[in-house]
């Protein structure tokens, strides 16, 4: 067996990382791995977990991550790391279900959300490489019926599409609680979006669009004659050994599925499935890490796993070469995003839906790939990521912090608004590190709850909020907003005014004032 910690010291050497010591971490926090292995024994599957690191990593990666777990209230989540062509560590966390206290499982599937893109990627590929499709033709050459109410629309390309620069919207709404299940479901959603106007010229900039993905499943059926989850099925899935994963979620194992949680104030089992199959492309494949496994594989090993093919070598130099800028920074391939893991090239893919979160990152150059799955939103599984990363080369990892209206909530809705606040207090004095602190931490969350209608809850933290940046012109305007929310007119009125008088350009505050003066 390849020794893997061996070949994780030699990558320190090669990224001239600097180690620390892991024995020395797990002492300095060995009540911590002691909670995690009791957490381990009852919370973990038996039969799915792969362990072939030394025993100092994956302790310190379960401490890590239940570190985390516990800090963020994160119900369940699973991950899996490859290295060399081989699947070398898979574990689960936590629980399937709040409501069952069900412990969690690595062969369990989560809906993976924005990580299903890099699939449709894939799929055009291996319709590219068969002569079938151009990445440079316009769209309107596989689909006469697409039509946006801009003529703009006839320069899209595929090409565009899959880099995020095609000048589409976004969408605005999934519908996850009208799921459509038919097959003619996804040309149904491309011919109703002749009303959406573009945000943008054809190639010009870069603009997230989950729509363009969705045109593009419907691209892949009429393409290949398959509709888009049997193509993926027959031509991915099945070859890579991806047994237990669908696009299509009435094909998968009820067995098998986890529960979605989403946060209203603290985490709670979700009302909804993310499913509609107008958006399958963009977002709908269930998969396990254990099957993800395979897929990192196959992509690291640049399309072949255990002699089966699924692209050709030379198309990743097109899927991982950068097409676009998402900022001065960051680059965007076909769906993958580019970056770099302290110095090292990387490429990546998250995704978040109500009650989930996912991440992919592979690091070729080293051939490691990490995938995290977990059933709740509120996960931030990219900070998770490069913690693992971190402690793989030798690295203490960072906890991420939490931001301290997250923990203001949690208070308030277990004690009450009093006991918040004085919670806050306390910590603020304290000088608590692991907590964010700032001004836009109560705004950001109230969008939040508005979102959800928890209109009250969302008024309540945004006058404290008031109280902590009283001369802070988006304090008062968020507050104005949550009053017109709860339908108090007069109040709103007053917030906004004094958003006003601290800022008099902005014009968002002078549009709402108008209306209501109207």
């Amino acid at each position: 067996m390849t020794n893997i910690g061996h070949h994780f010291k030699d990558r320190n050497r090669i990224l001239q990382i600097p180690r620390y010591s892991s024995t020395a971490f797990s002492r300095r926090i060995f009540i911590s791995i002691v909670l995690a292995s009791i957490f381990i024994l009852v919370g973990c599957s038996g039969s799915t977990e792969i362990n072939k690191l030394e025993p100092e990593l994956s302790t310190d990666i379960d401490t890590y991550i239940q570190q985390v777990m516990d800090k963020f209230d994160i119900p369940g989540m699973t991950i899996a790391i490859t290295k060399d062509g081989e699947n070398v560590f898979t574990q689960a966390y936590g629980v399937r279900s709040l409501n069952t206290g069900e412990r969690m499982k690595s062969d369990y599937l989560f809906h993976m959300a924005s990580v299903s893109k890099p699939f449709v990627a894939t799929a055009i590929m291996q319709l590219v490489e068969q002569g079938k499709m151009d990445l440079d033709a316009p769209l309107i050459d596989y689909l006469p019926y697409f039509e946006l109410a801009d003529d703009r629309y006839k320069d899209i390309t595929i090409r565009q599409m899959l880099n995020h620069t095609s000048g589409m919207p976004d969408v605005d709404d999934y519908e996850w609680d009208k799921p459509q299940y038919d097959d003619g479901a996804a040309e149904r959603f491309v011919r109703s979006l002749n009303n959406e106007q573009m945000v943008g010229i054809p190639g010009a900039h870069w603009q997230y669009s989950n729509m363009a993905f969705d045109v593009l499943g419907d691209v892949i059926a009429k393409v290949s004659g398959q509709p888009f989850e049997t193509y993926v099925k027959e031509n991915i899935l099945d070859p890579l050994g991806m047994k237990d994963s669908s696009f299509y979620y009435p094909e998968t194992s009820e067995k098998l599925r986890t529960t979605p949680h989403t946060w209203r104030l603290i985490p709670i089992v979700s009302d909804i499935y993310p499913y509609n199959r107008p958006h399958a492309p963009s977002s709908t494949l269930n998969a396990s890490v254990v099957d993800m496994a395979k897929w990192a594989l196959a992509n690291l090993n640049r399309g072949e796993l255990d002699g089966k093919r699924i692209l050709q070598s030379e198309s990743y130099d097109i899927l991982w070469d950068p097409s676009s800028k998402r900022d001065s920074q960051r680059t965007v391939g076909l769906s993958w995003f580019i970056g770099r893991y302290r110095g090292t090239p990387s490429v990546y893919h998250g995704g978040r839906d109500t009650g989930y979160t996912s991440y992919l990152t592979l690091l070729p150059e080293n051939q490691i790939g990490l995938i995290l799955a977990c059933n709740y939103d509120m996960a931030p599984l990219d900070e998770i990521s490069d913690g693992v990363l971190d402690i793989l080369s030798g690295r203490e990892p960072k906890v991420p912090k939490l931001s301290i209206a997250m923990e203001f909530a949690k208070v308030y809705k277990q004690d009450g608004l009093q006991a918040a606040k004085a919670s806050y207090e306390q910590l603020k004095s304290e000088a608590i590190t692991e907590y964010i602190f700032g001004e836009r931490e109560f705004i950001n969350l109230s969008y939040y709850l508005l979102y959800y209608e928890l209109v009250q809850e969302a008024i309540d933290l945004l006058e404290f909020n008031l109280e902590l940046y009283p001369y802070v012109a988006d304090a008062y305007n968020s507050l104005g907003e949550a009053y017109l929310a709860a339908g108090q007119n007069d109040k709103a009125l007053s917030a906004l005014q004094k958003s006003l008088e601290i800022d008099p350009y902005n014009q968002y505050t002078i549009d709402l004032i108008n209306e209501l003066e109207e």
